[in-house]
Formats: C-alpha cells, structure tokens, sequence
C-alpha cells in the first residue's frame, strides 16, 4: 500500500534544486502576496460601514467588563477577532484602518494557501493555487469587511494545512500547532467547526492513517488532538448550548439556487462562466482517480483528492439538509470551503496539456477573476449592504437641541453609535466618551455610555409614553421590522404611542433602515 510522501519523497522534484529556482519561487510568492493586499486596499473605505461592521467595531470599543459580559451573553461567536481588533482600535479609528485588519489578514492566506497545495501536489499547483486566491472577488469581498471572516479562511486554511502535515510528518510540533490553530479557528468563527468534522472524515473512514504507514500509537495521537481541540473549544460549545439557535434565527431556509449561486461567488465570478470553467478543471483534477475515488485510499493521489473534495462538499452538504429542520445555511459562513476550490482547479489547470493550453486557461481565469473585482467594489455578492450609516447622519444633521430618539430594537442604536463618537471628534476609543451629539437618547440606555445591555431589548409603551411627554420631538430608527403591509409588533406599538402624544410624523427611507420623526405641530 503506499505511503503519503515524506520530505525525502516528496514528488515536486530532486533536493537541491537551483538557487534561483528557490529565488523565483519565494519572489513570485511575495508578488503575489503584495498583489493581494493592493487589490484588497483599493476602495477599501469607498462603501458605506454597514450595520455588521458597527457591531464589530463597537463591540471592540466598549469596556472590558461590558466586553465580557457580551462574550458569556451573546457574541462568543467570533470572540478571536474582537481581541484582535480591539487591539488593532489602540492605533487608529477610520473606517479604512479598522477594515485594513481584515486586509492584512486575507494578505497572509496567499503564502497559506501556496503551503497546503504545495504539500498536497507540488510548487507549481502552489503558485497557481495562490494566484486564483490573490484574485479571487469572493475573498476580496470579505478582505474588505470589518468582520471575521478573513480570520476564519487563515485560520481554517493554516488548520487544513497543518493537518496534512502532520500525515506526512507526525511530529509533535505539528500536532501542536494542528490543536492550536484549530482551535483558535472555531474561536473565529463557530462554523470552523464543520472543518474539523470533514477533517475527521478525509482521515477515518479513507483510511488515511493506513495509506500513511502511521501505526495504531499515531491514530490514537491524533484522536487525542481531537479531544483536545474539544476540550480547548468547550467555553464556546457551552455557549451554544446556552443560546440555543437564538444568535441564527435570522436565518432564511435555502433553496439548490442559494447552493448554486455559492459555487459560483466561490469562484469569484459575477456571471457564471468563470464557475464552469473552475468546476470543469476541478473535475478534471479528480478523473484520473476514476472510480477509486468512493473507495477508502489506496495512494497519496488518490487520497488527497478526496481530502479536497470533502473540504469542499461536505460542510455545504452538511448545512443545507440541516437547513430542513432549522436553517443554518448561509453563503459567506462557507467562505472556508473556498481554498479547497481553488486547490483542485489549479491542479486541473496543470493537467491541461500541451503547456500553452494550461497557460492560456490560467490567463483567461485571472482576466474573468479581475471582472469580478471590478464588480465587487461597487457591489456585495450576496446582498447590498443596509443604510444604517446614512440614516445615522441624516438625524445627527437634522436634530434640534430637546430631541429624543428611540431605536425600534436595541441593537439599532449601534450604528447611531459609532457615527454619533466619530461625528463628535472624540476619542472614540475611549469607554468613558460622554458626547452629547444628537438628540437624547431614549431606548436603550442603561448608562452615560454604551453598556453591554443597550445590545438587546424592546421599548416598552410606558417608557414611550414618558419620552413624548418630555420631548417636543422623538425620532424613532427602524430596521428588522417586517414589511410596510406586516409591521411587527414593536412597530405597531411605537406608532400608536407615540401618535398619541405626537400627531405631526414625517419619515424618510433609507435602504433597510426607516427613519421617522414625530413632534407636536
């Protein structure tokens, strides 16, 4: 049976290859490496900080003890990136530096990526691996967001990559660094999760360990590493368990065109000939294994195609049919599925001969993947970022000394929030930020500043009704509240009250976001 390749054995070539091939290899990687950031910093700062991106950042911003308590109560899901960019927040507060952080992280997946193809084929799948990555518009599109996701591909991608590693070389350093990582990967992001179940099936049922000569002590090694990850990863599993589907409700159920409509994002296209032409050189990668392909391994080709494979399928699989019971599919959640796409249709651009065909494929795929960027600096993928930025502005720009302002749900005052400190010109770093600007904020408030508190919650009519006594004019911010026909029943609630007290309203629309004003004449 044979075994997976050692570095003795490594297929990419004979050791001591020349210096300047070693030279051209790291210099075409750092190209591309730089390529990645510049493409990810162009326009970072041109579309408007959405609803998703105050979170994070506010949620940075407050004080360690409001943080924590946030941590336990509701927002352990991406807990590492929080840190983190609390930490990024000490050196700079604009929209483009707190996106950068997500830049700087997406930078470092181009030498991750090249690591793990390299392992798995050889140099030259590598660096066409890591140049589909550098171009690729999905992973620009979350490289621009101040949000987890490009944490949660470096993560899961470094987590892919040590796994295999460690098949070929079981040392303890790469168990070390396999637990880690993975376990650092599911602080990222919960879904990190799905990862380690699909690397659980790559190794146990294909028989993996066999293919690898790593005898009955290896297996148990690396069941325990799997405990570990468990053991390490527990807080957050407790965390579920408390919270229960709450933080997913939001939620819609899937359709085969939502599935569809990934693979194609995956692929980093805005129409669909740059999913084809991915897919068929995917397909074309795992023909040579043939039908041996559904048996468990028999080589180091064989196995390594399926590991991909199951990378790429299984948690989008997984995901949907659970979605039938509770919907827990969603696209960009499947972000960490995309290295595996790439990896495979590399490896099919290298099997395309004679070389002028593979090469014209290759150049054909970054010319439709560039289309794609240029779509994705002016739009989203999956869908078009709220207005929330907008609506906060107009009311800061519009309020009168004595104003109130009641938000619909408590976590609507986030973004108000943010563009409130950053309007005022205070150092919005700073927990203890007093600024006055803007009307007098009604619900939620449990404090001078934001507390861990003003994040969940409704109104009450009572404190509705004591608002519209002592304000001439209440501005109320909408978002989440069902449809013009079906208002929920806050809604409903906000305006009778508040038309009781304050018969003259005005409202404005913004794209998600309703802003009304209600006054006495």
């Amino acid at each position: 049976m044979a075994r997976l390749p050692t570095p003795n054995s490594n297929p990419t070539g004979p050791i001591g290859r020349p210096r300047f091939l070693k030279a051209a290899k790291w210099g075409a990687l750092s190209i591309l490496t730089a390529a990645s950031i510049a493409v990810r910093l162009h326009g970072l700062a041109s579309k408007p900080f959405w609803f998703d991106e105050c979170f994070s950042a506010e949620i940075a911003r407050i004080d360690w003890r409001n943080f924590l308590r946030l941590m336990w109560w509701r927002e352990a899901n991406m807990a590492l990136y929080y840190l983190l960019l609390r930490a990024w927040l000490h050196f700079g507060q604009s929209p483009f530096y707190i996106r950068s952080l997500s830049v700087a992280i997406s930078g470092s997946t181009v030498p991750a990526i090249y690591w793990i193809a390299r392992a798995l084929y050889d140099r030259r799948v590598g660096l066409i691996a890591a140049a589909l990555f550098t171009f690729n518009a999905y992973s620009v599109r979350y490289a621009q967001e101040a949000r987890s996701y490009a944490l949660f591909l470096l993560l899961t991608t470094l987590s892919s990559g040590l796994l295999v590693a460690w098949l070929r070389t079981p040392s303890e350093r790469n168990w070390l660094g396999y637990v880690l990582v993975s376990s650092l990967a599911v602080y990222a992001h919960l879904y990190a999760l799905l990862l380690l179940a699909a690397h659980w099936l790559a190794v146990v049922p294909t028989g993996a360990l066999q293919v690898a000569g790593l005898e009955t002590f290896r297996a148990r090694e690396l069941r325990r590493g799997w405990i570990t990850i468990g053991i390490l990863v527990s807080p957050l599993i407790v965390f579920v368990a408390k919270t229960g589907a709450g933080p997913i409700k939001w939620i819609q159920r899937p359709g085969i065109s939502d599935v569809t409509s990934l693979f194609r994002h995956l692929a980093g296209g805005s129409s669909w000939v740059l999913g084809v032409m991915l897919g068929a050189l995917s397909l074309l990668a795992i023909a040579k294994c043939g039908t041996a392909l559904w048996l468990r391994a028999r080589g180091w080709e064989i196995w390594r195609c399926q590991f991909l494979l199951i990378w790429l399928l299984f948690p989008i699989a997984l995901t949907f049919l659970l979605s039938f019971a509770r919907p827990v599919f969603l696209a960009r959640y499947m972000i960490f599925c995309l290295p595996a796409f790439l990896i495979l249709a590399a490896a099919g651009i290298v099997r395309l001969k004679p070389w002028w065909l593979s090469t014209t494929a290759a150049v054909v795929i970054l010319v439709l993947s560039a289309r794609g960027i240029s779509f994705v600096y002016a739009h989203d993928f999956d869908r078009e970022r709220d207005q929330a930025s907008a609506a906060s502005n107009f009311i800061l720009d519009h309020s009168q000394a004595g104003d109130g302002i009641v938000f619909h749900i408590a976590e609507t005052r986030i973004p108000y929030e943010l563009f409130r400190t950053w309007r005022a010109g205070e150092n919005t770093a700073s927990p203890d930020y007093h600024g006055q600007l803007g009307p007098e904020i009604v619900f939620p408030r449990h404090g001078a500043g934001l507390d861990s508190r003003d994040f969940t919650g409704k109104p009450t009519a009572e404190l509705i009704r004591d608002a519209a006594g002592a304000h001439h004019r209440i501005w109320v911010m909408l978002m989440h509240n069902g449809t013009a026909e079906n208002p929920d029943a806050t809604t409903v609630m906000l305006s009778r009250v508040l038309a009781e007290a304050l018969p003259q309203m005005q409202a404005w629309e913004f794209y998600k976001v309703e802003v009304r004003l209600y006054s006495r004449d």
